[in-house]
């Protein structure tokens, strides 16, 4: 059958910033195998694997499917999502994302929210988490909280180094809900948007050709704006009535942050 995943929507929780729960139908996904992934798809510039642990036998191959990426020479990005399956079956254990602790290396872009990155690394909080994925050689990594903050990490390989910080989000968005309640639309969607506009940015900046690392907090803007601007409409899909209408109106929120935060994060 197809998957499929009902998501139960409160706006009202924590003060008004709201909260989902989802459950999921596995169904057909379910047969889903890394064979079935073509051979093209390994020489992309930018490969993503995101939400795995929803087709559970490419999830089991994640290590193998990253390893084929970097022998291309190709930047990989893993975005997580909650795992029904090895919470079920494993309630006390770490989520399995990789097969060795080493494989950490292959990820080039990790983006978690607090309870995966939680349940990932098999730690009690959301900073030892980050100390985590910084440890196991993750090259560059994001941990959301919600409406509250953001951790993040480059070790200078892809992007420009930056220690473990906490990055805000959008002020912008927070006061424009708060002065406009009628605005609101609910949370759903926005890890995935924050995630569609980090790699965006990654994307834009590869293509400008630049020799020095690429910048952290110009990504991050991406996705903070993009994450945020998703709370103005229900579900995750911004239906837009001409071409790039949704970009300009995330770029204000791009920029609103960019000059809220100033260069100093870089």
């Amino acid at each position: 059958n197809t998957p499929f995943t009902d998501v139960f929507s409160d706006p009202l929780y924590d003060h008004g910033h709201g909260e989902r729960t989802f459950v999921n139908s596995i169904g057909a996904a379910g047969e889903l195998r890394s064979a079935h992934i073509p051979d093209e798809f390994f020489t992309a510039d930018v490969v993503c694997f995101g939400g795995t642990a929803l087709v559970p036998q490419i999830h089991d191959d994640l290590s193998n499917l990253l390893r084929r990426v970097k022998k291309n020479g190709k930047i990989t990005v893993v975005n997580t999502v909650f795992d029904f399956r090895n919470e079920k079956k494993y309630p006390d254990r770490p989520w399995p994302l990789v097969d060795h602790l080493s494989d950490y290396k292959l990820i080039d872009v990790l983006i978690l929210d607090c309870e995966e990155a939680i349940r990932i690394s098999g730690t009690k909080e959301m900073d030892q988490a980050a100390v985590f994925f910084k440890d196991a050689g993750v090259s560059a990594f994001l941990i959301t909280n919600g409406s509250k903050y953001i951790i993040g990490y480059s070790d200078g390989r892809l992007f420009n180094k930056q220690d473990i910080s906490k990055f805000p989000v959008s002020d912008r968005v927070v006061q424009e809900l708060k002065k406009n309640p009628q605005l609101k639309g609910d949370t759903t969607g926005c890890g995935d948007n924050f995630v569609g506009g980090f790699i965006a940015s990654l994307a834009q900046q590869l293509k400008s050709e630049k020799k020095e690392p690429l910048s952290f907090i110009e990504a991050i803007s991406w996705a903070v704006a993009s994450g945020g601007f998703s709370c103005f409409h229900v579900g995750g899909t911004y239906y837009e009535e001409s071409r790039g209408e949704k970009l300009a109106k995330i770029k204000d929120y791009q920029q609103a942050y960019i000059k809220h935060t100033g260069n100093g994060l870089q």
